[in-house]
C-alpha cells in the first residue's frame, strides 16, 4: 500500500484507456455521470466531521463530489488499486488521502491511520466482474470498516443487473445489511445504472472449525443453526447468528 503514489504528475488518463489496460481491475468503460454521482454520494453529510471512504475512485468523479459535500470538514480517504489512476487522483485532489491499495485491505488502511470505522463508504467497484470469493472478501471488508450506523453505497449497471454475478452480489449485500434500498434507474448515465444504499451492517459470526459445534450454539430443540442462506430468507430474525457453511 502506498499513500503517496510515486508520481504526482497529472496523467492524461481515461477510464476507457485504463479498462483496456486492466479490464478486471478497472471494470467500467466510462466515468460515472453527474446524475449517478449525485445519487451515490447523497448519504455523505454536508459539512460534517465524518469519515468517508471511497473504494475504486477511478478518475475521481465521485471524489470531487464527496470533497464538495464535506467542504473541508471531516476526513476523506480514497483507495485505488490502479497505480496510474491513484497517481493522477493524488495530484488533482491533494486534500484527499489517496491510498494505492486493494479495497480488501480497508481494515488495515483504517487502523494504520488510527480510524476505528468509516461513517460512509462509497464504492465504484465492478462487482459484476468479481467471482464469489472476491465479492465476499470485499463485502466483509466493507462490513468491518463501517460504523454500526453507517451507510454503504454502490451502483450496478442495468445491462448486467440480472447476470449471475450481479444477482449473487445482491444476495450477499442483503445478507450483510439490515436495510438495502435500490434507487431508481439513472437513465442519463452511460451506461444506465442504479444505486444501492445499504444501512445498518449486520454482524456475521464465523465460528472456528476447531471450537464450534451445533450442540454448543445458543439454540435448542427443533431450532437449527442459521446458515447464510437462511439468514437471507429470514430478514426479520433477531438472532443474526449466521455460522459459515
Amino acid at each position: 500500500m502506498s499513500e503517496h503514489p510515486s508520481s504526482t504528475r497529472c496523467l492524461d488518463l481515461s477510464i476507457p484507456r485504463e479498462f483496456l489496460r486492466a479490464p478486471m481491475t478497472t471494470g467500467a468503460v466510462a466515468a460515472s455521470g453527474r446524475a449517478l454521482t449525485r445519487t451515490a454520494v447523497a448519504p455523505v453529510p454536508t459539512g460534517a466531521d465524518v469519515v468517508v471512504v471511497e473504494l475504486g475512485p477511478g478518475t475521481g468523479v465521485m471524489t470531487r463530489s464527496i470533497e464538495e459535500r464535506l467542504a473541508g470538514r471531516g476526513r476523506q480517504l480514497a483507495l485505488e488499486v490502479n497505480a496510474r489512476l491513484a497517481s493522477s487522483l493524488f495530484a488533482r485532489h491533494p486534500a484527499v488521502e489517496v491510498v494505492q491499495a486493494d479495497a480488501a485491505d480497508l481494515g488495515t488502511v483504517l487502523s494504520e491511520r488510527g480510524i476505528a470505522h468509516a461513517d460512509v463508504i462509497v464504492s465504484g467497484l465492478p462487482w459484476a466482474a468479481f467471482g464469489p470469493q472476491q465479492q465476499e472478501l470485499l463485502l466483509d471488508a466493507v462490513l468491518t470498516g463501517l460504523s454500526s450506523d453507517g451507510v454503504f453505497t454502490t451502483f450496478a449497471y442495468v445491462h448486467s443487473r440480472w447476470t449471475p454475478a450481479a444477482r449473487r452480489f445482491r444476495r450477499e449485500l442483503e445478507a450483510r445489511f439490515d436495510e438495502v434500498v435500490v434507487g431508481r434507474t439513472v437513465w442519463r448515465n452511460l451506461p444506465p445504472a442504479l444505486v444501492y444504499h445499504a444501512r445498518r451492517p449486520v454482524a456475521v459470526l464465523e465460528p472456528s472449525a476447531a471450537s464450534w459445534h451445533p450442540s454448543s450454539a445458543p439454540w435448542s430443540g427443533r431450532d437449527q443453526p442459521m446458515t447464510r442462506s437462511a439468514c437471507r430468507r429470514s430478514r426479520t430474525s433477531s438472532s443474526r447468528l449466521c455460522p459459515s457453511t
